[in-house]
């Protein structure tokens, strides 16, 4: 999850910005001029997909330039020497060519020639991926939306490929088709409970840098507009009433420091924790109203004034750990329901995070725990991939190994079959074994195909799918959590794909599934790292062998026998090679001279 950035210039009105990158500092607010730009790499945005972060590095604690330290470029005006002599100068001496301005020939007359005026690209920001376009152009090079696109009205119900008012009868039609078709397939009114408040809409960066930050109002905005267009929210879902989150339940989460540090934003203008992650004076309360929504949420479930529900809530929180905020997150919503459930009076709670990042945070600060069950599907790519922890072998500590299961891809471009094979073999046999009283999907969308930062290939079908495998477990009692997701259309559809599954809808579902040789090489891994607490594991585990093992003997036959070619000193290549061309020669040369 992350953004590339540029230094800005100035905020308005006089106000400053301040930086929170270091919160064990006891004054974070203490200023300093200037920062340090820093550019870094990310699969999305140009992406990043996310894996990693772009953005500038700030000292601690920023008080920007003031209008007397800019330096003003003025322009000198310089008069030819001859006429520099003089005291006076008026229009009708030079008309009587008083002064003579040709006979220096050391004289420049550059400067009075008419400058001409930069030529200046005009550019546009695609509203579905954020990326750049240059103003001819009316569809986005990346993602093809169109430039006046109506998803934020429509969500992904508006055509990609045309203007908002150019919605044909057809697409009305099948707009209501969709919405018909979500009536019919509803269990129960009011089943599904939806947390959503418009303040968390004022979170914004303040000012844009090389191009808008992924993590914007609109992603709420164009789920919204799916969810409306489609007839579900408002309609069949019924929402919960925005509520901030109070001091004390935070604190069995976060330090109090990380809280105090997240309260002080709303006095600036705008600041910033890391490079990419920032604020402005609405921040904390959207983080308090997220976190609030979801532990609402957790109660209506397990209380059964709601079946299931779904948290649409902005600012993210699965990488914010116990002291830090970061990649996005200030407040960690799903440890925060996670706590709540547990003083509901749930015994067992698991929560399971397949967006494309891994939730470090929730690692964190469950890892100790053997009460919560953590399973995380990510890119990690041997922790080249942000943020950069999540290995398979992290396993919890002390008494809690076995209770953290990591599921790392190795590369990008994951899809549905990875996703589902790794569910079918890893998450739901564990999860089944493990028996929770309430279950938490960390539902980051930005694994989703064609997302800029996490550059993977899961459909809505398939983020449909893993969720009804997961509304089997803890008798339905389950809430999902909006975490990452940076393409527009790719987070609405997905989004309502889930709704509708916790609505009762079953989703299409492939029961022989083929995962690609990378995907299973990480699922052989982490079942064999994970049998040592999960005994079903081992019938699972002997099975994809038998399945998958000669395939993937075969490969590692091919690979040692390429590494052994490669071994072999290049002299002796080319001399096995000279050699049989001498004796083939001189062969040759012997049935010639026969005949």
């Amino acid at each position: 999850m992350v953004s590339e950035t540029v230094p800005m210039s100035r905020f308005t009105n006089g106000d400053a910005e301040y930086n929170l990158h270091n919160s064990g500092e006891k004054s974070p607010w203490q200023g300093y001029d200037g920062r340090n730009g820093n550019m870094a790499s990310a699969g999305t945005s140009d992406t990043t997909c996310h894996g990693v972060t772009h953005g500038e590095e700030r000292l601690p604690g920023s008080v920007r330039d003031t209008p007397d330290n800019i330096n003003v470029n003025r322009e000198i005006y310089c008069a030819p020497k001859k006429a520099r002599e003089h005291t006076e100068m008026t229009f009708q001496a030079m008309y009587n060519q008083e002064y003579d301005f040709d006979d220096d020939d050391d004289d420049d007359d550059s400067d009075w020639e008419p400058l001409e005026k930069p030529t200046t690209v005009v550019k546009w920001f695609c509203v579905n991926c954020t990326m750049v376009n240059l103003d001819d152009c009316v569809h986005c090079d990346i993602c093809g939306e169109h430039k006046e696109s109506g998803i934020l009205r429509h969500g992904y119900f508006a055509p990609p490929f045309l203007k908002e008012s150019g919605r044909t009868e057809d697409e009305s039609e099948k707009i209501e088709r969709c919405k018909d078709s979500s009536s019919r397939n509803l269990v129960s009114e009011n089943s599904t409970a939806v947390g959503f408040d418009e303040r968390m809409l004022l979170h914004s960066e303040v000012q844009m840098k090389s191009h808008p930050h992924p993590e914007r109002p609109d992603r709420l905005r164009a789920i919204a507009a799916s969810l409306a267009t489609a007839g579900l929210f408002p309609g069949q879902c019924f929402p919960i009433a925005g509520r901030e989150i109070t001091k004390e339940e935070l604190l069995m989460v976060h330090s109090l420091d990380h809280i105090e540090s997240v309260e002080i934003t709303s006095h600036f203008l705008s600041s910033y924790f890391t490079p990419d992650t920032y604020a402005n004076e609405h921040s904390a309360q959207a983080a308090r109203l997220a976190a609030g929504l979801c532990a609402d949420l957790t109660k209506a479930i397990l209380t059964g004034r709601a079946k299931n529900g779904f948290a649409l809530v902005r600012p993210p929180g699965h990488h914010a750990g116990v002291r830090q905020a970061m990649g996005f997150c200030l407040h960690n919503n799903a440890a925060v329901a996670a706590l709540v459930a547990g003083a509901a009076g749930a015994k067992k709670v698991l929560i399971v995070d397949w967006d494309v990042h891994h939730g470090n945070g929730t690692q964190e600060i469950f890892e100790g725990c053997k009460w919560v069950l953590y399973i995380s599907l990510h890119r990690h790519e041997g922790g080249k991939f942000y943020p950069g922890t999540g290995a398979a072998h992290d396993v919890g500590t002390k008494d809690a190994e076995g209770y953290c299961v990591n599921i790392p891809w190795s590369r990008g471009g994951v899809g549905d079959n990875d996703y589902i094979f790794a569910f079918q073999n890893v998450v739901l046999p564990i999860a089944s074994e493990f028996a929770p009283d309430f279950t938490i999907i960390s539902a980051g969308f930005d694994a989703a195909r064609g997302d800029p930062l996490g550059c993977c290939d899961v459909t809505p079908d398939g983020f449909a799918q893993m969720a009804h495998m997961l509304s089997a477990l803890s008798g339905g009692k389950l809430l999902v959590i909006l975490e990452g997701g940076y393409n527009l259309r790719s987070i609405s559809s997905s989004a309502t794909a889930v709704i509708k599954v916790l609505l009762g809808e079953n989703p299409r579902c492939e029961e022989n599934v083929v995962p690609s040789k990378s995907g299973l090489l990480t699922i052989l891994e982490v079942l064999k790292i994970q049998l040592n607490f999960w005994p079903s594991l081992e019938s699972i585990l002997l099975k994809l062998q038998s399945q998958w093992g000669t395939h993937a003997l075969q490969d590692r036959k091919k690979r040692s026998r390429k590494r052994q070619r490669a071994r072999v000193p290049l002299w002796w290549q080319w001399g096995r090679k000279r050699l049989l061309f001498h004796v083939f020669s001189r062969k040759l040369q012997l049935n010639v001279k026969r005949f």
